[in-house]
């Protein structure tokens, strides 16, 4: 699986952006599709794949609870309400387990910049 991310750039506090990652390869929509941002991957979102979030089953790292949304058959995140702490690199994942623990993914993006300014 090749995973793509796209969508990031450079806001003012408040504003929105809203990334995409595109998958490509042996793909399937058993897996699980999680956001990750920075060196220390800190979970942002995740969801099944197959089902969106069709189902409610998105889950949300506390930080983004309430402002980020994770949908889409191509999946995007749509950031909302950005704040300096949001900004950070970030990266889709996916794997074959619902879960928020990056060491657990088996294919990673290279990442899109996300930049929030006062």
């Amino acid at each position: 699986v090749q995973l793509k991310e796209s969508g990031g750039g450079s806001v003012q506090v408040g504003g929105s952006l809203r990334l995409s990652c595109v998958a490509s390869g042996r793909t399937s929509r058993d897996n699980y599709i999680g956001w990750f941002r920075r060196n220390d991957h800190e979970f942002v979102a995740g969801m099944d794949w197959g089902s969106g979030d069709a189902l409610g089953n998105a889950r949300y790292g506390d930080s983004v609870k309430g402002r980020f949304t994770l949908s889409g058959d191509t999946v995007f995140l749509q950031m909302d309400n950005l704040t300096t702490e949001d900004t950070a690199t970030y990266y889709c994942a996916s794997g074959h387990l619902s879960t928020t623990h990056w060491d657990l993914y088996d294919a990673w993006g290279q990442g899109t910049e996300v930049t929030v300014s006062s």
